[in-house]
């Protein structure tokens, strides 16, 4: 599988910051774009999110606060119906 890039969609060195927000806008880019580069990836809803937590591993409030990062993540999904 592709990787999904950090930034996706953003200039380069464009500024990530350490709150969930900035996360929360990455994750919501990442997962859009894993769509749009493999429509037809087949993976459950758990597996993807997985990998694209693991796609913002270096996301700055990833790192520091990766529980709450992955809530984030997963109450972003709700809000999207997915």
């Amino acid at each position: 599988m592709r990787e999904v890039p950090l930034n996706p969609g953003r200039p380069m060195g464009e500024q990530l910051f350490n709150n969930a927000d900035s996360f929360a806008q990455a994750f919501d880019e990442a997962w859009r774009l894993h769509d749009q580069q493999q429509p037809d990836h087949g993976l459950q809803r758990d597996h993807k999110l997985a990998l694209i937590l693991e796609s913002l591993a270096e996301h700055p409030f990833r790192r520091s606060q990766p529980e709450l990062a992955a809530q984030v993540a997963t109450f972003r999904l709700r809000l999207l119906g997915l």
